[in-house]
């Protein structure tokens, strides 16, 4: 087994979408593709890669589209906090089925499903091995999974924030509509914002240039994308310092 200190990454923080949890469905949990996600975490966890997880929950609520619909923004966003609780709730499940030890932390309260987050003790379940999945957001509305998964990464000392997804990169436009769009291998944090890239959102973008995180974006359910990732593969598109800066 390669040891974790042999790897460019010792400690990441992975961030997933609800819609990753539905697979080929529109809404909903795919058990099937929960499972395949797990697999791919397990395969990085084997390497003693120390791993947080934030998922959204666009499969089942998304606050910004109800608030759209004239329902209360702040009121839905917690509603959108809960959709979060339950994928992390499926996949803490489906890790726990392949062996891996994972923990549900929230940031809101809800103690007989989920600890409270607390930093010090999300940080000591990694270092004892436990897959950490950051559900809730921030615990605040108004602000998205993106930026829960740019904080959490900063709280824990990540020396990456990845982001699967379902193609293998950043493209110049959005590669199922448009065939001749271009693959990104490289990109500048300022690059990505000025250029309106759906990355993450902007304030995550923001943060991870404020804080030297570097931004992986590759596709998820690639078997074995992510632990080549971790084993310094070139894999999907890496966003850090912008490239004209020298």
């Amino acid at each position: 087994m390669v040891e974790s200190e042999k790897l460019p990454y010792q400690r990441i923080l992975l961030k997933l979408s609800g819609e990753a949890m539905a697979g080929e469905q529109k809404f909903g949990l795919c058990p099937k593709t929960v499972r395949a996600v797990a697999r791919e975490i397990r395969g990085v966890w084997e390497l003693k890669v120390q791993l947080g997880v934030v998922i959204g929950g666009g499969n089942i609520f998304r606050g910004v589209a109800a608030s759209a619909q004239e329902m209360d923004r702040a009121q839905a966003d917690y509603m959108g906090m809960l959709a979060t609780i339950i994928n992390s709730l499926a996949l803490q499940d489906a890790l726990e089925k392949e062996d891996v030890p994972a923990r549900v932390m929230s940031a809101i309260s809800m103690r007989q499903v989920a600890e409270p987050y607390i930093r010090r003790r999300a940080i000591r379940h990694m270092e004892k091995g436990r897959v950490v999945i950051f559900a809730a957001g921030t615990g605040n509305p108004f602000f998205t999974t993106d930026t829960a998964a740019a904080l959490r990464a900063t709280e824990i000392g990540a020396q990456a924030l990845l982001k699967g997804t379902k193609v293998d990169g950043v493209y110049s436009q959005d590669p199922v509509i448009y065939p001749q769009a271009q693959k990104y291998d490289h990109l500048g944090y300022m690059e990505v914002i000025q250029r309106g890239l759906r990355v993450m959102d902007t304030t995550a973008v923001t943060m991870a240039l404020e804080q030297h995180l570097p931004i992986i974006v590759f596709k998820l359910l690639e078997p074995g994308n992510m632990k080549k990732l971790v084993q310094g593969q070139n894999i999907g598109t890496v966003v850090e310092g912008d490239p004209y800066e020298g």
